[in-house]
């Protein structure tokens, strides 16, 4: 398709995050050492829910999920930005922005949906821990994960074929560094405004369901653990749930900033600088948060550690 003296489907060139630094290589370097520390982080987290049985619980299984989105997540978009640095090639073509763009959107969206039912795990087992292996049984954690996937699917197979649709005759320079909706609708030479507002309204409902959630967990959740008694239940329920907030405050905090506050608030650097912190950043910082904090973790990392040290220290003789 032509539209004046442009084709829709003509490549893109992604400006990327090191053109206005003084020291590209260098923020290259940090970038690169992000994304391996952030895939071997969450692929370790995942190999020891699997091979440690204490961890064998819905809390660790959708723990492990996330791991894996975050994976996914952050190979959508770093692999792409490093590559087309190194190689001086920032060009992506129309398929492969439309493709970036559907991922990014379903593996976000899949993680709004799984943290918000992440939360109704510690509510059960704190407000109802009685009944916590039936209400968190296999196939409720199984329809928790295939909720969270089916949800953050729809939003990619919703918003992408519109946002993609759109005739894109003005400058092919996208001032990102990935095919993120609201840069790709700057570029477009036709009136945005009624899709810019349905997909406002749409990311209202995708922050507002997981959050009401959350919140409605947490309430509940803060009323039993005023309630209780003892000290060691109050500082075992408030650690428990603490790393789950922190995650929730640092991706929903970004994503609202990104999507629901008006355009008078951004700028291409805040939008760029914040884009980073929860596509490249949160990545790294969910493993951290959750294995730092937890003593199941901690205490499984060093079992597993001892036994390859053991191993290691046996096969030399």
């Amino acid at each position: 398709m032509e539209w004046g003296n442009y084709s829709m489907y003509a490549d893109f060139i992604l400006l990327g995050l090191f053109s206005n630094t003084r020291f590209p290589w260098l923020l290259f370097a940090l970038i690169l050492l992000v994304f391996v520390i952030s895939i071997s982080s969450n692929t370790i987290m995942i190999i020891l829910i699997q091979m440690d049985s204490r961890l064998h619980t819905p809390m660790y299984y959708l723990l492990s999920q996330l791991s894996f989105m975050d994976i996914l997540y952050i190979s959508t978009i770093v692999p792409k930005m490093l590559v087309g640095q190194m190689m001086g090639q920032r060009a992506i073509s129309f398929a492969g922005c439309t493709a970036q763009h559907f991922l990014y959107l379903t593996l976000a969206g899949a993680q709004f949906f799984l943290l918000g039912l992440m939360s109704y795990d510690r509510y059960v087992a704190i407000c109802s821990p009685l009944r916590y292996p039936v209400l968190m049984s296999r196939k409720v954690c199984l329809l928790i994960v295939v909720a969270a996937w089916l949800g953050g699917s729809i939003d990619g197979f919703l918003l992408t074929p519109v946002t993609m649709q759109f005739p894109f005759c003005a400058s092919r320079e996208i001032n990102h560094f990935f095919c993120e909706v609201p840069a790709l609708l700057k570029l477009s030479c036709t009136d945005t405004s009624t899709y810019e507002t349905a997909m406002y309204v749409c990311c209202i409902m995708m922050l507002l369901i997981p959050f009401s959630v959350i919140s409605a967990s947490y309430t509940s959740i803060l009323i039993t653990v005023y309630r209780m008694s003892g000290a060691e239940g109050r500082r075992k329920a408030v650690a428990t749930c603490s790393s789950h907030m922190v995650v929730v405050s640092l991706f929903y905090g970004a994503a609202m900033y990104t999507y629901v506050l008006p355009h008078s608030y951004h700028t291409p650097e805040k939008d760029k600088a914040v884009s980073a912190f929860y596509t490249i950043l949160t990545p790294l910082l969910n493993p951290l948060i959750y294995s730092l904090r937890n003593k199941d973790v901690t205490g499984a990392l060093k079992k597993a550690l001892g036994r390859c040290l053991s191993s290691g220290t046996v096969s030399t003789f």
